[in-house]
């Protein structure tokens, strides 16, 4: 396969031309077997598009899915684009997807970790403080490197969001998941808790909400890293509806949050917070919503090179994993049009190329 560029390698570096040989990308020319076809593809050609907040294996009832379905939705993902996913909790274990070749890489964390009687119920192994360090060992162990804490929930004693655990909670959890080498991030909505996660030393944080010009100094200084998911905290309208008649205080809550979406991610990025893009899609969100994420992130202010930069380039690197350089697998989207210009252009795919192979094109 002959790719005839531009290669965007990253937002100011590119190629003019690249090959596709044995799964994986070449900057040069490789030998090729007298005779051999080459197919040409020409266009603007990045990496497969990432989501590193979405479930595989939960259903749109909030239970878990039969291991089929979890497929189902992981080519629902690929068909926009989506080639890595961190999947951020999951009720099934869904790793034998790992081993199929034609679906997105897989980088998982485990089922989620929750305080009794503080999350959704069914989704998450819930426990008290004292077994909270026991239990991130086991899911580091389960997980690909990484361990997700629901670090707030609605308490209904307080009628509104509060932490789930305290400091001393949170610097245990992660003590224990850099002990067992592996990272770890937290749910989060709710202000309070997000000093408490920086102090504990997590290495990500999921939806955070709570953001603040305090908190945000902070996380840009320590360059940990915000996944929006923006599009799932469209839907805090209709959480602070469905509790409002309990929960007043929660419902206003929720209310904010929502209203500050934009102005708190815009400050974010304006500050050097690393953005990731993820959708939440999996039990309350449908997946294939990618474009309705970065839709979301251009509504925040975004550059489309900036868009593009939480979407591919980003992920990658915190991830490890390969982007376009030479030798790395072939897992791309060619473009008719330049989407640093506009990120619209990432709708208009010619071709997905996943693992050196074309699996859908227009």
């Amino acid at each position: 396969m002959h790719l005839t560029g531009p290669i965007l390698l990253g937002p100011e570096e590119e190629v003019s031309e690249a090959w596709v040989a044995g799964g994986r990308i070449l900057h040069e020319r490789p030998e090729l077997p007298a005779g051999a076809e080459i197919r040409e593809l020409d266009g603007f050609v990045v990496p497969g598009l990432a989501d590193l907040h979405c479930h595989l294996g939960i259903g749109d009832d909030g239970a878990g899915t039969t291991l089929e379905t979890a497929r189902e939705q992981a080519l629902t993902d690929r068909a926009t684009g989506v080639l890595l996913i961190r999947d951020a909790g999951s009720i099934i274990d869904n790793s034998p997807l790992q081993q199929q070749d034609d679906l997105p890489q897989l980088i998982r964390c485990g089922r989620h970790l929750a305080r009794t009687r503080r999350y959704l119920r069914g989704y998450a192994h819930e426990l008290e403080p004292e077994d909270l360090p026991a239990a991130v060992t086991v899911e580091a162990e389960r997980g690909d490197g990484w361990v997700k804490l629901v670090g707030d929930w609605i308490d209904r004693r307080a009628g509104d969001l509060t932490p789930c655990w305290s400091g001393e909670d949170f610097a245990a959890a992660a003590r224990a998941a850099h002990a067992a080498g592996a990272r770890i991030t937290t749910h989060t909505f709710d202000e309070e808790t997000l000093p408490l996660v920086l102090d504990a030393g997590f290495d990500c944080l999921e939806h955070a909400t709570g953001l603040t010009d305090e908190t945000i100094r902070t996380v840009a200084e320590a360059g940990i890293p915000v996944v929006t998911t923006l599009v799932n905290v469209d839907e805090f309208e209709t959480y602070a509806s469905q509790g409002e008649a309990k929960f007043p205080a929660y419902a206003a809550h929720m209310r904010r949050l929502r209203a500050s979406r934009f102005e708190r991610t815009r400050d974010a990025h304006d500050a050097g917070v690393p953005l990731l893009v993820g959708t939440d899609a999996g039990g309350v969100l449908g997946h294939g919503i990618i474009h309705e994420e970065l839709d979301e992130l251009a509504l925040a202010g975004l550059s489309a090179t900036a868009i593009l930069e939480a979407a591919a380039w980003a992920p990658r690197r915190f991830l490890g994993a390969p982007g376009l350089e030479d030798g790395a697998p072939a897992d791309l989207l060619v473009l008719p049009r330049d989407p640093r210009g506009d990120h619209h252009a990432l709708r208009e795919r010619s071709a997905v190329v996943l693992r050196g192979r074309v699996v859908a094109e227009d």
